[in-house]
């Protein structure tokens, strides 16, 4: 089980094969009311309360989960704490929500928009920590532009064979948001936006400034 603190409200959890208390469990029967699965969430709660110092008494839970292919469970857990003192009966409760990503794995090329360089930065530091990502695996062609105080990343000839495709798309949703690719913009990209990084983007940004 590994657990990175994003945000004082915010936490990620992977779970690997021996962290999850069953055989071929998804997020559906991860979010189950069995006695294993709150068992699980239980033991999570209190690693994150010790390791990281995610504290969640009087605070409703926002998760968002996703299942890779290469038999990742991943949650990101939000907190949110109570403003209004009708709800103190309340308090104890920990109210879960999923939230699932439609994401396109067959694209061949993709652009991720970032509002600013830090979001670019710990995307790349989160590749960084959580699996062997190797960039060039994924694709040879990924560029880093500015465009009206947006950071894009250009990512052309996906490898849709890669086996931590998935996991790379979702992890960047974590931090940016996927736009529609088209020529037009691409082309609006190459014409009158900055060149950041201009190949090896994700190498470059794990390299120098993560």
């Amino acid at each position: 089980m590994k657990i990175e603190k994003l945000t004082e409200n915010k936490i990620r959890v992977i779970l690997n094969t021996e962290d999850i208390p069953e055989p071929n469990l998804d997020t559906y029967t991860m979010m189950s009311k069995s006695c294993k699965t709150e068992g699980l969430f239980f033991e999570i709660l209190q690693k994150a309360e010790k390791e990281v110092g995610f504290y969640t008494d009087g605070c409703k839970l926002l998760i968002e989960a996703f299942s890779s292919s290469e038999g990742f469970l991943v949650f990101t857990i939000t907190k949110y704490t109570y403003k209004d003192l009708q709800e103190e009966l309340d308090i104890c409760k920990k109210k879960v929500k999923v939230k699932r990503k439609n994401i396109n794995y067959s694209t061949k090329q993709s652009i991720y928009a970032f509002n600013n360089f830090d979001e670019f930065c710990s995307f790349c530091n989160s590749l960084k920590n959580n699996y062997e990502f190797n960039s060039k695996d994924l694709s040879k062609k990924i560029s880093l532009f500015l465009y009206n105080d947006i950071y894009y990343l250009l990512i052309k000839n996906i490898n849709t064979n890669y086996k931590y495709k998935k996991l790379f798309h979702s992890l960047a949703l974590e931090f940016g948001k996927q736009i529609f690719y088209s020529n037009s913009f691409e082309n609006k990209l190459l014409e009158h936006g900055n060149i950041i990084i201009k190949k090896n983007a994700i190498d470059t940004g794990i390299k120098y400034f993560v």
